[in-house]
């Protein structure tokens, strides 16, 4: 039995909740994967994972050997990498997920200079603008764009900070008349973000205090750039990210409403597990992120 590997896969199983999902992960069959970790709990004298027809779960000892695992595998990787690259010509591979407009525009530009730093890393740059869950997907770092971040079990590092802004086109003012209170969206077409962290609402910001207010929504979208689109093609009001509004914004595409009032700005956080070292090559990712998206945002 190869010890390193058994513990591997043992970790693989439970980040992922499934011998199958595991086994796709690994190259194997999912019985394969059964019979190395049977091997590995004879090998220990214990039973690291409850099992029954329609559930799995850790036992006891299950706990203490998973997280143990962690930390020795994390170092290993650690040292290797190290060691082998001397933290200058990283290896392997590196799973990043984020949110889709953001990387598109924002990250996007960044690749190129990335891999060109580090031609013997490989990136997988998974795009969904849903908050999922980076552990059992098996993401390295993930790009979480919120206004506070509820989780605990992931250390995060804060990159950069985003406005949003209200907006619509020129086009759409003329053909509708200028907005001067909250009071006048209920006479306008509204279009809203249905991922936001108050779906369906606003919450401002201005000379009467923080107020929340309820958007009229014509339509909902679960995509910025779907919005930014409709917004640009005159189908009504709209709150954008920065940096998707101020480019619009600086061309005459869009102009801004009710200046005298500021959404919540949200934040750009670059997400790991915490039961983890940091391993080289994320850290280079997010130290090339921090770098880069303080000359853009």
């Amino acid at each position: 039995m190869d010890r390193f590997e058994a513990m591997r896969s043992f970790r693989r199983v439970v980040e992922r909740g499934s011998f199958g999902k595991a086994a796709d992960d690994l190259g194997l069959s999912p019985a394969g994967l059964s019979k190395q970790i049977r091997i590995l709990e004879d090998h220990l004298g214990v039973i690291l994972l409850n099992r029954t027809t329609r559930s799995m779960s850790l036992s006891d000892a299950g706990v203490i050997y998973y997280g143990e695992c962690c930390r020795l595998l994390d170092e290993i990787d650690e040292l290797e990498e190290r060691l082998s690259s001397e933290s200058a010509n990283l290896r392997g591979r590196l799973r990043v997920n984020a949110p889709l407009s953001f990387a598109l525009t924002m990250i996007s530009p960044l690749i190129p200079k990335f891999l060109a730093r580090f031609p013997d890393l490989k990136i997988e740059l998974t795009l969904n603008d849903q908050l999922i869950d980076m552990i059992g997907a098996g993401f390295d770092l993930s790009i979480r764009i919120r206004a506070k971040l509820d989780d605990s079990s992931l250390v995060a590092r804060r990159l950069i900070e985003i406005e949003q802004i209200i907006c619509a086109s020129p086009h759409y003012i003329a053909a509708h008349g200028m907005v001067t209170s909250f009071d006048d969206l209920y006479q306008h077409n509204c279009l809203a973000y249905s991922l936001a962290d108050y779906p369906g609402h606003w919450r401002p910001n201005g000379p009467e205090g923080e107020m929340m207010i309820e958007i009229p929504a014509r339509l909902s979208v679960n995509s910025s750039l779907l919005l930014r689109d409709m917004l640009v093609a005159g189908l009504g009001i709209g709150a954008l990210p920065s940096f998707l509004a101020k480019p619009l914004l600086a061309s005459g595409a869009l102009v801004a409403l009710l200046p005298q009032y500021k959404l919540p700005s949200r934040h750009v956080f670059a997400v790991y597990p915490s039961g983890r070292h940091l391993q080289p090559k994320v850290r280079a990712f997010i130290d090339l992120l921090a770098e880069e998206l303080r000359h853009r945002a």
